[in-house]
């Protein structure tokens, strides 16, 4: 606490912003882990490695694309990786969906997690048998590049870095207002809890759970492209990311949409918090939180009890 005290507050500032970028993170990937649990009751675990496959087929593109087709001055841009990454990522998804994940949904979770489990370490092989188990990295774009500068406050805030926690607050937000608000969102819950009823009114119950899914999967791949300038691309980035993710979602509640946000974002300036107060203790806070909410709330803060 002394650390706390005696901290400037431009110091602080800093150390809150880091906090809040991580859980922008956290906040986008638990999202998508909450849609896919809540509306398909399915454990994605593979939801690391999707996010992990997201940055390097944004990489990919901005990097190694032109000279694999000839055109060495070819390269896909920043904006446009943005937008086709995580698609990509999403058809490769829905795929997984229509031919493997889908024979799963009525047996235990047990077998969807497994399932997962196994596509997060084949994925997670084969891109450190071609790319190696270091990182890879790529720039800034120049839009984003450089600090702003807050003369105030005395502050030098990366410009990227705040495009981050924008970027996510946008899906994030857009995302729960398309769940909660629209009529598509209410299908997409009612075909949780009666997908007989709603497919008697003529929806296509199978393609609104292929579409949740690939959505899901969409926000891990937009994750790993804002990653990508900020952590280096590797294999490992996502299993070391989706323990944590996973913590985040069971406090928020399993399949709360709300719940996945708020927490996501708090955590993250709690565990930048913790990193100042007790930095010895910083990589466990996440998990001391879990167990405390897990023993007052099983159903987690925003969680509803059976």
């Amino acid at each position: 606490m002394d650390a706390l005290l005696n901290m400037s507050p431009q110091a602080l500032f800093a150390q809150l912003l880091i906090g809040l970028i991580n859980g922008s993170f956290y906040a986008v990937l638990s999202l998508g882990l909450a849609i896919i649990f809540g509306l398909l009751n399915v454990i994605n675990f593979a939801h690391g490695a999707l996010y992990m496959l997201g940055a390097f087929v944004a990489w990919i593109g901005m990097t190694q694309l032109g000279p694999w087709i000839g055109q060495p001055d070819l390269v896909v841009n920043y904006w446009l990786a943005l937008g086709l990454a995580p698609l990509v990522v999403a058809v490769f998804s829905v795929v997984i969906e229509r031919t493997m994940l889908r024979r799963l949904y009525r047996l235990d979770h047990l077998y969807g997690l497994l399932f997962t489990f196994g596509l997060a370490l084949v994925l997670e092989g084969l891109f450190t048998h071609w790319y190696g188990a270091a990182g890879q990295s790529y720039a800034v774009p120049p839009a984003l590049s450089g600090p702003v500068r807050l003369e105030q406050l005395q502050i030098v805030l990366p410009k990227y870095r705040l495009w981050v926690v924008a970027a996510s607050a946008a899906i994030c937000l857009a995302t729960w207002w398309a769940i909660e608000k629209t009529k598509l969102g209410a299908y997409m819950r009612a075909g949780t809890e009666n997908p007989k009823l709603l497919k008697a009114f003529g929806v296509n119950v199978p393609l609104l759970i292929t579409l949740t899914y690939g959505y899901g999967v969409f926000l891990a791949g937009f994750a790993g492209v804002l990653a990508a300038p900020v952590f280096q691309v590797s294999p490992l980035m996502g299993s070391n990311l989706i323990i944590i993710v996973f913590a985040v979602v069971v406090i928020g509640g399993m399949g709360s949409i709300g719940g996945a946000i708020l927490t996501g974002l708090a955590l993250g300036l709690i565990e930048g918090l913790s990193k100042v107060i007790y930095p010895q203790a910083s990589a466990i806070t996440i998990f001391i939180i879990m167990a405390i909410v897990l023993m007052a709330k099983p159903a987690g803060l925003f969680g509803k009890t059976a």
